[in-house]
């Protein structure tokens, strides 16, 4: 979530939560990195991120079982008090998924500050609004299903 203010609002929740949408990206998605080896999980934010992430792991169970994890934006005050849920490991190889990236800092701010090494970022929407190049000073691939060309062009 860069805060940028936009003249448009994306809105994949009714893709990301219908069985066919949700599919159709977890496929997209795990073959993005099933080949990736040296993975451990994939993670992203909260809410964009969770259903996805979900899909993933569960597309993946045959054949390359690949855990997933969240990054809350605030950690709560009962529970596990966690920032990050789920089977986060530090010091672990992680892709990010986010559903939109703007700028593409959040959530590699979140899971580097514990250790872990990113691989790529892999997002629904790349806005173009730098993400990419901001991604690509961190050494940071970025690699986007769709980009606001493909969906508003």
């Amino acid at each position: 979530m860069s805060g940028a203010v936009s003249n448009y609002y994306l809105d994949k929740k009714p893709t990301m939560f219908d069985p066919e949408g949700a599919h159709l990206v977890a496929e997209l998605v795990f073959d993005l990195l099933k080949d990736e080896r040296d993975v451990d999980a994939i993670g992203g934010l909260e809410l964009g991120a969770v259903p996805i992430i979900v899909a993933v792991c569960a597309r993946s169970w045959h054949g390359r079982p690949v855990a997933g994890f969240v990054v809350r934006k605030e950690i709560k005050d009962h529970g596990t008090e966690q920032k990050i849920d789920g089977n986060f490991k530090p010091d672990s190889t992680v892709i990010l998924f986010d559903d939109v990236t703007t700028k593409g800092g959040s959530v590699m701010r979140a899971v580097r500050g514990r250790g872990a090494r990113v691989r790529k970022i892999i997002t629904l929407v790349d806005r173009l609004e730098g993400a990419s190049e901001n991604l690509g000073k961190e050494g940071i691939e970025l690699v986007a299903l769709y980009t606001t060309r493909d969906l508003l062009g």
